[in-house]
């Protein structure tokens, strides 16, 4: 059986932009309605306007305007593009090989779609009162993190006992993220070190600045809260590129943008980010340094 990873990746890409096109359009349209003056006859008395929606959580989505869908329109093609280019790659089934000039460049990209999103908003409000960096509660996430962690490995092992991974390997998927499959298998140490970083230092900050940060604050502006909760984390996992993390990265992205939201603050969610990563990379190590044979579900 061929691999459907690029058709289901593809399909959650088009799904998150229909699904927030569809809904943003619909809430436009009642939001002329609601708006538009009433026909009035000589003896009748105008009709009071419609009190304001409540906002919903601590992320505030004032601040954002029309042109920032073109900004995260521009965000998600290249997202996809990037998802795609890696699926026009040839299989092989030699040991995967990179080279550190591309990790740098991954790198490289990551910062680059925080810079836009950085771009768009700064001109508007500091990042300091953007991104809540100035929370007075930030001890808390010495406990939120490996919490989250814990809740999120608990979900791990009940898919695996539930037979998820063996289900991926019946669809001829690989069970196993590229980037993790690297971790294991390289033996070039600059590679390695990158890799590291990549995922414990790049992928936490720049991830959360562009899709909790700025993705989904647009999103919920325009398209309500649910709907951008769904989207972004769609938008999340599909840019991961993997069909067997594809499930589990989409529940990580709303567990993420529910932190966000009850906190006010970025620094929640790249601190469950950076423990999750941090606490993989760790286990990759431990597994090379100790050569653990480790059950992947290859």
């Amino acid at each position: 059986m061929s691999d459907p990873t690029a058709i289901a990746v593809t399909a959650s890409f088009l799904a998150a932009l229909v699904i927030f096109s569809l809904t943003a359009a619909a809430r436009a349209a009642s939001r002329k309605t609601r708006t538009a003056p009433p026909l009035l006859t000589p003896d009748a008395a105008p009709a009071p306007l419609a009190p304001p929606a409540l906002p919903v959580g601590r992320v505030p989505t004032w601040l954002y305007r029309p042109i920032d869908l073109l900004a995260i329109g521009m965000i998600f093609l290249l997202f996809f593009l990037l998802a795609s280019a890696a699926f026009m790659m040839p299989p092989t089934d030699e040991e995967m090989v990179i080279s550190p000039n591309a990790l740098l460049v991954s790198i490289g990209a990551q910062f680059l779609f925080a810079g836009i999103a950085i771009a768009c908003v700064a001109p508007r409000l500091s990042p300091t009162k953007w991104l809540g960096l100035r929370w007075r509660s930030w001890p808390w996430v010495f406990l939120i993190a490996p919490a989250t962690v814990m809740v999120m490995w608990s979900l791990f092992a009940g898919l695996q006992a539930g037979g998820y991974m063996e289900w991926m390997k019946g669809l001829g998927v690989e069970p196993v993220q590229d980037t993790v499959k690297l971790l294991q298998t390289t033996t070039d140490p600059l590679v390695l070190g990158l890799m590291a970083f990549a995922a414990v230092v790049a992928a936490p900050l720049c991830e959360e600045v562009v899709f909790r940060g700025y993705l989904y604050p647009v999103a919920k502006r325009f398209g309500g809260h649910w709907v951008a909760a769904i989207c972004s984390s769609l938008v999340f996992s599909a840019a991961h590129g993997s069909l067997a993390a594809l499930f589990p990265l989409f529940i990580f992205g709303l567990v993420l943008v529910f932190l966000y939201e009850k906190t006010g603050s970025i620094w929640a969610p790249i601190a469950v980010h950076f423990c999750f990563n941090g606490a993989t990379v760790a286990v990759q190590m431990i597994v090379r340094i100790y050569d653990i044979p480790l059950d992947t579900g290859s």
